[in-house]
């Protein structure tokens, strides 16, 4: 039988987690309700080796397209006073994912069973994820499921466009760094030894930076280079998935991405907006504030600003205000911490919340540009010196020839 890892809560609200053997999702689920805990997430536990795409059929990833456009639809649905295990019918047979389909196939039906619509979601948590899963059951405590719904379609229609917006601008440096590599690699390759045999006719001391050259040529013309080569990427890349799946070694990371240069900016920036946003819409939703900054925590998508908010939530359910342990961590800026306890003091935090994530959507757009305004120049620069210097190592020894041929 698969094993599964959890999340979940005991009656004193103190936090659970451990990984549990069953049959499939919902029998490890209700496993651990028999065991008095409220389970807040079960995942298949994959193996070290293991990249994804495996699970029970029904429980794989959905795009975020499809789940908000099923977000937004279901919201119309349910406002305009149709029922909604009807809704779940309509968006079943109009959506063009056959996962997704079979999904809210399995879904209503248990709707229909008389399951409640968040604990039929929590089945599937890689199609559903917590926070929607949370949303939703404050919405049906509420009694305001439609407008939770609204509130979660636009919370992801602008996760979407950020992400987007982020991918965009890095689809520039990527391809153009990998022309400067494919450039460099043809020149070693193909040009320098041809230079080499004419080389070989003077019958002199080559200069350093052309010798460096031709031995580079040399290596990457063998045939044992380029499996070395790719050995040696492979082994990187392993060594930084096991490394990042260790929680000092996620960390490590995390941090040292919001370090890099010009790039950390950016993914601060990025990192302020998806908490801000996250808790501002569970909040506004009628989500405890534990149970949200835990939620919120387990998808900052950067593990420091995970701990920040894992050490507030710790620190708020010791009776603490929640401006005092951002403030502490040090990774949010003053303006972020002292909005945040305007809005603690006058009751509006997840409208100043709001504000905060507008803002750094803001600045995450006006980075983006900057970035590609800057980036290009660089890159260009890049290829210059590159390219240019393999053809100044070619052209020493030519340059110098005169000397080079002196008997």
């Amino acid at each position: 039988m698969p094993a599964y890892t959890y999340l979940a809560r005991g009656r004193d609200g103190s936090k659970q987690k451990g990984s549990i053997t069953a049959e499939n999702p919902q029998a490890a689920t209700k496993m651990l309700q028999d065991r008095g805990l409220q389970v807040d997430k079960v995942d298949e536990k994959k193996g070290l080796f293991s990249f994804g795409g495996g699970g029970p059929k029904g429980n794989k990833r959905v795009r975020t397209k499809d789940l908000l456009v099923f977000t937004r639809q279901l919201s119309t649905i349910v406002s305009a006073g149709l029922p909604l295990l009807q809704g779940l019918d309509i968006l079943a047979e109009q959506t063009d994912d056959p996962n997704f389909q079979t999904v809210i196939d399995a879904v209503a039906k248990d709707v229909e069973a008389g399951e409640t619509f968040s604990d039929a979601l929590r089945k599937h948590s890689k199609a559903f994820p917590d926070l929607y899963v949370s949303m939703v059951r404050a919405g049906e405590a509420g009694g305001d499921l439609d407008g939770v719904l609204l509130q979660l379609a636009d919370y992801l229609e602008a996760s979407e466009d950020l992400k987007r917006k982020i991918k965009a601008s890095m689809t520039y440096p990527v391809v153009a760094f990998s022309m400067i590599i494919l450039i460099a690699s043809g020149l070693i390759i193909f040009v320098v030894p041809q230079f080499e045999k004419i080389f070989g006719q003077f019958g002199k001391q080559l200069p350093t930076p052309t010798m460096i050259l031709i031995q580079i040529s040399n290596v990457l013309r063998t045939w044992y280079a380029w499996p070395i080569i790719i050995a040696v990427i492979v082994g990187i890349i392993m060594f930084m998935r096991v490394y990042g799946s260790t929680k000092s070694g996620r960390y490590n990371l995390d941090a040292l991405k919001l370090r890099l240069p010009v790039f950390g900016n950016l993914m601060r920036k990025v990192s302020i907006s998806r908490v801000t946003r996250t808790l501002s819409t569970l909040t506004k939703s009628g989500v405890a504030i534990l149970q949200a900054l835990e939620i919120v925590e387990r998808t900052a998508g950067n593990e420091v600003y995970a701990k920040a908010i894992r050490e507030a939530a710790d620190s708020v359910r010791n009776g603490e205000t929640l401006a005092d342990p951002l403030a502490r961590a040090e990774v949010f800026p003053p303006m972020v911490t002292r909005m945040i306890a305007v809005g603690e003091k006058t009751g509006a935090l997840e409208a100043m919340l709001m504000k905060i994530s507008d803002f750094y959507d803001s600045e995450v757009r006006a980075t983006v540009e900057q970035l590609t305004s800057l980036i290009e120049p660089l890159l260009i620069g890049l290829m210059g010196l590159v390219v240019g210097s393999i053809v100044v190592a070619l052209f020493m020894p030519i340059l110098k020839l005169s000397s080079l041929v002196q008997t």
